[in-house]
């Protein structure tokens, strides 16, 4: 077999999704793209989460509690910012965050699985 495909993929979907999920976080805290930074508490709170959550779950470190947190936090952006305009994600432009939701709900259930630093300190418990 030229690899396996199961865990492959299983990092890559931790990876990207990280990878993509990291800049939210950015142009909340310090602007990106002609977007300058939000005012407030809650864009603070919710860009430290999705920026540093982002680089934790991309490196696979503490991946179930930082995905547990980050699939909360995406639940809570889809119901404050977008089912106020209407239910259905099409509609109100909430699929990124029921997808990121939905994603970080399997990394908790899951774990990082490989090429993770979770993985690596698993390893070396167990030698």
């Amino acid at each position: 077999m030229i690899c396996d495909c199961p865990k492959a993929t299983h990092a890559l979907l931790r990876i990207v999704t990280a990878f993509l999920f990291i800049p939210h976080g950015y142009q909340k805290l310090f602007g990106l793209g002609g977007v300058g930074p939000r005012d407030g508490v809650l864009p603070m709170i919710a860009g430290s989460i999705e920026l540093v959550g982002g680089i934790l779950i991309l490196i696979g470190f503490k991946t179930r509690w930082v995905a547990f947190l980050c699939s909360g936090l995406m639940a809570a952006a889809y119901f404050m910012a977008h089912a106020k305009d209407g239910f259905l994600p099409l509609l109100n432009r909430g699929e990124l965050a029921v997808l990121y939701c939905f994603v970080f709900l399997f990394l908790w259930a899951n774990g990082s699985g490989p090429w993770s630093v979770d993985d690596l300190l698993a390893k070396r418990k167990d030698s």
